[in-house]
């Protein structure tokens, strides 16, 4: 709880929350965030949780033709702030951890519902709103199917908002009543909902969205939900609808069903609020870090707490996200840190003083910087910065994995390293004369250097950095074809194989044969194994979890040799999950143990291939005198619903 809300009593908090519902609901002028909002929410039922308020349903007003009386109350939802809390309450109701459930997005707009041929809101769950006069502003969005909702025959519950990129470009230059432009999404529907005649609204072309609740749905379990959570939240911030949380169901309806409902929310059902996870701050600065290929954009914000974590920065992830939300030095923004993720800017509202965060020249070489959406990038071929970048991807690539960018940085200035194959020819007379190096450390770059000789093809085909062809997809490419076959393809026979796409396919093309002699070069440095052979037909499939005592591509080259095609995830395919302790919880396990695969420590897995022998036929690299070998250095371093103004005598009875 906020420390200016700790000293409240319980009188006072529900004081505060009766201003800021008619801020809110009546007037349309909130005074507050919604996170701020929530905060007061929990402090009271933390005091009093029977406090009549929080049982409340609370809705905007509407300028509509008559009452509507619900058929099945249409009530509002209990609230959770984590996801321990969503957890707590699926535990409460599951018959077993293997209870279905089902995830949808929580919209942020108006509740209504449409069927023969009306329109109508939640109201206070029991009687709503008739908005029918509204739907010539609406199209309803729902199972394979976008048309004019008076076109859709059939009935549909779901939420009144505007798309974001209808409010980016539509709402840009359409005015409200008071001649103003809409400050956000939400504000809009309210506004227009709010008006008795729409006809400024169809000459201005506003447009409104009924999203079906059944439109987008994420299928879990009780005992995969919090493996599955971060995967349901990105999917549903990728949408394109205003939303501030997700609603979380018992799948099995007539169970849900049975349950019953309190007198404001149904048992089977529960909302998560992202106000659990978000803070309103300020952008104060945006710092343009290096990355793969391209600029980064990263935020800095007014410290805030997200929690128990301060927040000092956040990703903007690049520079069409920028684009998109319009962000400038100075703006309002939303920050979120779900579970232990890094934190990004969900939204933002424009401030009173705006500076633009865009640069055009590069900040390593001066270059000037060229946009290729969703990117920005320097193009400079000398560029130091882009040159590092790019090589310390390559060696993560290539599975030399603790190589870290301050030696890559020295060796670049003081060795002349250029690119991969340059490590390769490195000696430990030239390693020793780099600030920082002893002759135990040349030992330890000995040892990772003999591990990173042998490489498998599609390892070799990651470290070339081309655009969107990482370790996985390159794999894949490799079960196809051999390193010598994908340079013979044309740009149409890459694009049929599977996953990769036109695209990809000429940025492939391209890429092979303009480092073509990067490639020759580095061929000559390493022993490849191929990933498209006899050999590989049939091999089981190993994976491995956990920190150990070899880094991955240690215990990888091992599994090879004794027969073994190594995985990077746990499927229904996967032959045998190695990890240090089988007792543990981590996400593979847990998908281990429900897909019933094999799963086998460490230590015991160690002492089953001792006993068999390795794979034979794979040529060692050449030895050479331990002066002349290349070496490596390492480095360890995401309110609640006042009542609806009647403005009609006619009273209707409506539902399913």
């Amino acid at each position: 709880m906020p420390d200016d809300l700790k000293n409240l009593t319980a009188a006072q908090l529900a004081e505060q929350i009766e201003y800021h519902n008619r801020k809110y609901w009546a007037e349309g002028e909130p005074e507050i965030s919604d996170d701020d909002y929530d905060a007061l929410v929990r402090a009271l039922t933390a005091l009093e949780p029977d406090h009549p308020l929080l049982v409340q349903v609370q809705a905007p007003i509407v300028a509509g033709t008559g009452k509507v009386v619900h058929r099945k109350p249409m009530l509002s939802l209990d609230k959770a702030y984590s996801l321990e809390e969503v957890i707590a309450w699926a535990k409460k109701f599951a018959r077993s951890p293997q209870e279905a459930l089902l995830v949808q997005p929580k919209y942020d707009g108006i509740s209504a519902l449409w069927s023969e041929g009306i329109l109508a809101t939640r109201g206070d769950g029991e009687t709503g709103e008739n908005i029918t006069d509204k739907i010539e502003l609406i199209e309803l969005e729902t199972s394979g199917l976008t048309v004019p909702l008076k076109a859709y025959s059939d009935a549909i519950r779901g939420e009144i908002v505007i798309r974001d990129d209808d409010f980016r470009n539509l709402y840009a230059t359409i005015r409200n009543k008071n001649g103003r432009t809409y400050k956000n999404s939400r504000n809009a529907v309210a506004g227009i909902m709010g008006l008795k005649d729409i006809r400024e609204m169809l000459l201005q072309h506003a447009k409104l969205s009924l999203i079906d609740y059944r439109l987008y749905s994420w299928k879990t379990r009780l005992d995969s939900l919090a493996d599955d959570w971060q995967y349901i939240l990105d999917q549903a911030e990728a949408l394109p609808y205003p939303m501030d949380g997700l609603v979380i169901k018992l799948a099995d309806d007539s169970y849900s069903e049975s349950l019953g409902n309190t007198a404001h929310h149904p048992r089977g059902q529960i909302a998560f609020k992202f106000s659990g996870v978000r803070r309103e701050t300020k952008l104060i600065n945006v710092e343009w870090s290096f990355g793969k290929n391209c600029l980064t954009p990263v935020a800095e914000v007014e410290p805030v707490e997200i929690g128990g974590t301060t927040i000092r920065h956040a990703s903007l992830h690049n520079l069409q996200n920028i684009l998109d939300k319009d962000l400038c030095i100075g703006d309002t923004v939303v920050v979120e840190r779900a579970g232990d993720v890094i934190p990004y800017i969900v939204s933002s509202t424009p401030g009173n003083e705006r500076h633009s965060c865009l640069i055009d020249h590069c900040p390593g070489c001066g270059a000037e910087l060229v946009r290729e959406l969703p990117e920005l990038r320097c193009v400079n071929p000398d560029c130091l910065e882009t040159k590092l970048r790019n090589l310390a991807a390559a060696v993560k690539n290539i599975g030399i994995e603790r190589l870290g960018e301050p030696n890559i940085r020295k060796m670049m200035l003081s060795l002349g390293v250029r690119d991969l194959s340059d490590i390769f020819k490195l000696t430990k007379t030239q390693i020793l004369s780099m600030e920082g190096f002893q002759n135990q450390s040349a030992e330890n770059l000995l040892r990772e250097i003999s591990n990173a000789r042998t490489v498998p093809d599609w390892q070799l085909l990651a470290s070339l950095n081309i655009k969107g062809i990482g370790p996985n997809i390159a794999k894949g490419i490799l079960r196809e074809y051999t390193l010598s076959e994908l340079q013979e393809k044309t740009v149409e026979e890459l694009s049929r194989i599977e996953g990769i796409g036109p695209e990809r396919a000429n940025a492939l093309f391209r890429e092979l044969r303009a480092q073509q002699d990067i490639l020759a070069e580095l061929l000559r440095c390493v022993t490849v194994t191929e990933t498209k052979s006899a050999g590989n037909a049939g091999r089981p499939t190993i994976c491995f979890t956990g920190k150990m005592p070899e880094k991955r591509s240690f215990y990888e080259a091992l599994a090879q040799e004794h027969g073994y095609e190594p995985a990077d995830s746990v499927n229904a395919d996967l032959s045998v999950l190695v990890c240090m302790d089988v007792n543990e919880n981590s996400s593979k396990l847990k998908k281990a143990r429900k897909l019933n695969t094999r799963i086998v420590q460490l230590d015991d897995w160690l002492t089953e291939i001792r006993n068999q022998p390795a794979n034979a036929g794979t040529p060692a690299p050449e030895s050479k005198p331990e002066d002349e070998l290349p070496l490596f250095s390492f480095d360890e371093e995401k309110p609640s619903d006042a009542k609806e103004k009647s403005s009609g005598p006619e009273q209707l009875t409506l539902g399913f």
